[in-house]
């Protein structure tokens, strides 16, 4: 057993080093007496900027743990470290064979964790391996060439292999712990068990991609790609296997649907097989684009400083009148703005980071939440309204996929400024006022203006607009019952982003875990080996 001391604050002129010092000092102890230390957390609070201090949890052990605890029994920063056990997975004693579709974050840990328990495992993707897949992108990136097939929503890792890499969530699951140790074990940074605000970066994040492909076919998991659902095969009402790519059959005791947020042509087949789905609210909007270093005094009160990240932020504000969030969303310190179409002649984007996020510029989504009375009925209306503003935005940007933009103080209608962001394969000036509806105009105005509030600078003409961000969630969900399964459809198991049951990376993972776990369950009340 070990002692944990939370809030063991450093100055930006002070070395890691000194934290076994400032914990001794802390308990009224000889730095000699602690032994196996080591930092669990580290945060950054800049509440008093510019005084900025690094955070950190410690742990560590002592001679005599109870009499330490006694004498600081008014400490409330100083604990006894859970222990926690990890529970070994055992394998099913009776033949299960699962069909997994989507190799996103919500796929890849469902086929590990069945797989893990002795499941046999099909693992499909619509699109490619990351290899091949990043070729089709940055080949998309410079001449403007679009593989419906392989792009940054579509192939190994989802969309999220082309983001920022984050890693943070809300949600307070033992799961958690697992998934970034099982990332770390496929490469990922240790320093993601560690950092309040973990991210990987795509460049770190597609190496451990083909890590974790490897651990599946170790495991046994059968990886197709370029294989696309494309019907369901249902027998006395429960789905006992996938129609794939039109032809070919795959039978299965129960079919994990991880499709991702962009993958329409699902939802269409979805609906038209009887699957129950309901249009769910969600957001669109603009991604904005900042001086790094402006980001950084805003909240830093410091240009920079090697010992603190590119500074990220997030921002929200509700419209009292209208009923409207407005808010960032998947914000991108050090990082850039991408192209993130899949479809013909219908322009996306979205924001990418590389690990040491270290680019000039910082950009966010900022989005306003749209529901029924901008789509209107039916559930796939949201699907709908995000493509017809997906087709606006495309000829906005005069075809090619080059983006439309405009400088922030020329869309407040305050004044004019510079181009100056970027957007692979390219930008072109336009007026965002007419790309949008005007009643998301409006919020956007107001949410911005409100913002600057929060961040004194953040209203600049060094900012600027691109549009258009329409893929920040799933428009509807597939409805699931209490133990995961299709209310519609026994046998179906929805799971991840796409199904409308997550949003970012690690809740979507943390999806899958637990769409396996059910699955798992219905047989495991029975002898295990």
């Amino acid at each position: 057993m070990a002692l944990l001391l939370r809030e063991v604050a450093l100055r930006l002129d002070q070395d890691e080093s000194e934290l076994p010092v400032e914990t001794a000092r802390a308990l009224d102890l000889d730095p000699a007496e602690l032994s196996g230390f080591r930092v669990v957390r580290r945060s950054i609070d800049a509440r008093k900027r510019p005084l900025v201090l690094r955070v950190f949890t410690v742990r560590f052990s002592v001679a005599d743990e109870d009499a330490l605890l006694r004498r600081q029994r008014r400490n409330r920063r100083l604990s006894r470290e859970e222990e926690i056990v990890p529970v070994p997975a055992k394998r099913l004693a009776v033949p299960l064979r699962v069909l997994v579709v989507g190799m996103g974050p919500a796929g890849l840990f469902a086929a590990w964790n069945l797989a893990r328990h002795g499941v046999a495992v099909t693992l499909l993707e619509r699109g490619r391996p990351v290899e091949e897949r990043l070729s089709d992108v940055e080949r998309f990136w410079t001449d403007g060439c679009l593989d419906e097939r392989s792009n940054v929503q579509f192939g190994e890792g989802g969309a999220g292999t082309f983001s920022d890499g984050k890693l943070t969530t809300r949600v307070n699951h033992p799961g958690i712990r697992t998934i970034l140790r099982t990332l770390v074990d496929c490469g990922a940074p240790e320093s993601i068990l560690v950092d309040a605000k973990p991210h990987v970066g795509t460049d770190r994040l597609r190496g451990v991609l083909v890590r974790f492909r490897g651990e599946l076919q170790r495991l046994g998991v059968d990886v197709r790609f370029s294989s696309r659902l494309s019907g369901l095969q249902v027998s006395r009402g429960r789905v006992v296997g996938g129609l794939i790519n039109d032809a070919d059959e795959v039978s299965c005791d129960a079919l994990v649907l991880a499709p991702g947020h962009s993958a329409r042509d699902t939802y269409a087949m979805l609906s038209s097989s009887g699957v129950q789905l309901e249009a769910k609210p969600f957001a669109l909007g603009l991604r904005v684009e900042h001086p790094a270093v402006l980001i950084n005094r805003i909240q830093y009160g410091l240009d920079r400083h090697p010992k603190l990240p590119a500074a990220d932020y997030r921002l929200a504000w509700n419209d009292a009148k209208s009923g409207r969030g407005v808010y960032s969303f998947c914000m991108c310190p050090g990082g850039e703005v991408i192209n993130a179409s899949s479809e013909s002649e219908r322009l996306a984007v979205n924001g990418m980071s590389h690990y040491r996020r270290d680019s000039e510029r910082s950009n966010s989504a900022l989005v306003v939440s749209v529901d029924q009375r901008d789509y209107g009925s039916g559930v796939l209306a949201g699907m709908f309204y995000q493509q017809r503003l997906e087709e606006r935005a495309f000829k906005a940007g005069g075809g090619g996929y080059r983006a439309p933009a405009q400088n922030l103080m020329a869309f407040l209608g305050r004044g004019q400024g510079p181009l100056c962001g970027d957007c692979r394969p390219g930008l072109t000036s336009a007026d965002l006022r007419e790309l949008l509806p005007s009643d998301l105009v409006d919020a956007l105005q107001q949410g911005i203006v409100r913002f600057d509030r929060r961040m004194r600078g953040f209203m600049t003409a060094e900012a600027v607009l691109i549009g258009i961000e329409s893929r920040t969630s799933a428009p509807l969900r597939i409805v699931r019952d209490v133990s995961g399964e299709s209310l519609s459809h026994p046998g179906l198991y929805p799971a991840g982003e796409g199904a409308g049951y997550a949003g970012g990376i690690m809740s979507a993972a943390l999806d899958g875990l637990k769409a396996a776990e059910q699955i798992i369950k219905q047989v495991g009340d029975r002898e295990v080996l």
